[in-house]
Formats: structure tokens, sequence, C-alpha cells
């Protein structure tokens, strides 16, 4: 008896964009426009490196519309990976804060009203005026996701995202809810994994970061 080969899962290599540059850090800047750092850019090479080679050839290349998504792509390209077209995709991008946009630390924290996350600047429910919860995040990613497996059956994917879209798509793989999805450490420039297996995810790895180099 022949036995049928279970089809090729989709594969998506989700990376957080590079750290930004450090007068947007003392903000809440949400899904503002803000540059990369460039000291950064040059400390970082060997993440880049990594990357390039961690990522498998001939994927097709996703950004948010943000520009630090497109210069982290650029900047892995730049390291070694065959550059590729970007494709945007607006489902992916980072959680919009709102009226808390561009106000600093302080002033986010005195409007808060619901307790901080243990891990987190606010509570996973919270949603600020005008703006979304992760809940929402979670809500949007998690479609997108789905709808990118049932285009692309069998194919890589590389999303270069943010902190927030990364949990929520894992959240999505999991069911987790948005508290849960707030546990997960999504650093800048690591590596999460997800495969869509027939009408399944599987989580792959959460969080890769590249070697430590020696000192």
């Amino acid at each position: 008896m022949t036995q049928i080969p279970a089809p090729r899962p989709t594969r998506f290599f989700l990376i957080r964009h590079a750290i930004v540059e450090p007068s947007a850090r003392t903000v809440m800047y949400g899904d503002m426009d803000v540059a990369i750092c460039a000291l950064a850019l040059v400390q970082d090479a060997s993440a880049y490196q990594w990357l390039a080679a961690r990522l498998p050839p001939g994927a097709r290349w996703f950004t948010t519309p943000l520009s630090r998504t497109q210069a982290t792509a650029a900047a892995i390209f730049a390291a070694g990976y065959p550059a590729a077209a970007l494709e945007i995709e607006p489902r992916m991008v980072e959680q919009h804060l709102g009226e808390w946009q561009g106000i600093t630390h302080e002033a986010f924290t005195a409007r808060l009203t619901t307790p901080a996350h243990p891990f987190w600047p606010h509570g996973a429910e919270e949603k600020p005026p005008g703006g979304e919860s992760l809940a929402d995040v979670i809500g949007r990613v998690g479609p997108a996701l789905d709808g990118m497996a049932a285009d692309m059956p069998g194919q890589d994917v590389v999303i270069i995202a943010h902190g927030g879209s990364i949990r929520a798509a894992v959240a999505h793989a999991l069911r987790l809810d948005a508290h849960q999805a707030f546990q997960l450490s999504v650093k800048n420039l690591s590596l999460t994994r997800l495969e869509r297996v027939g009408g399944d995810w599987r989580v792959v790895s959460v969080n890769e970061e590249p070697p430590l180099t020696p000192a």
C-alpha cells in the first residue's frame, strides 16, 4: 500500500524589528513610524548575519507599513541574505495606542485604569482611548496568519513585525488569552517560528536569539 506523503507545512519566520532610536524610547510610540537606532545597527552586525544565515532561502518576505520593519529587512539583506521583494501586511503592525501615543512613560502610567501586567507596563485588557487592547491585536493578527497560510500553502514566509503582533501570533497559534500573551518574551531581532500543518498551528520556537559572541 502506497503511503501518501503529508503535505509540506507553511512555515512562518517572525522577526521583531531592530531597536528604535533613543528619543522614541522615551515615549509610548505604539504604531508611530519611528526610526531604528543607527548605533545599534552597527553594534548588532552579528545578529543580522545570524538571521541572514538562519532564514530559509527563497522565502516570501513581508513587513508592516512602518519603516523600522523595512529597515530591519534591508539590514538582513545587507548581512548576506539574497535581497527579496518586500510585501506589506498592515494587519501585522504594532498595537495602536490611541491617545497614549507620543506621551511620556510617566504621563502614561498616570492614565492607567487597571493594574499593570507583571511583565508589561499596562494590563492585558487595558484599552487606550481611541486605540487597541492586546486582545484586539490578537483578533486581527490571527485571521491575517490564517489567510496567509491558506494563500501560500507549503511556502516559507518571513515577516518582520513587532513585539505586540508577534505575541499575538503565538497567542493565536496556542489559543492564549491576552494576559498569557504578555508573558511571552519577544526581544528585538529575535526569531519566532510557527507552522501551519493542515488546519492546525504548531509553535516551533519563540524568541530565538543569536549566539553570544565571545568577549
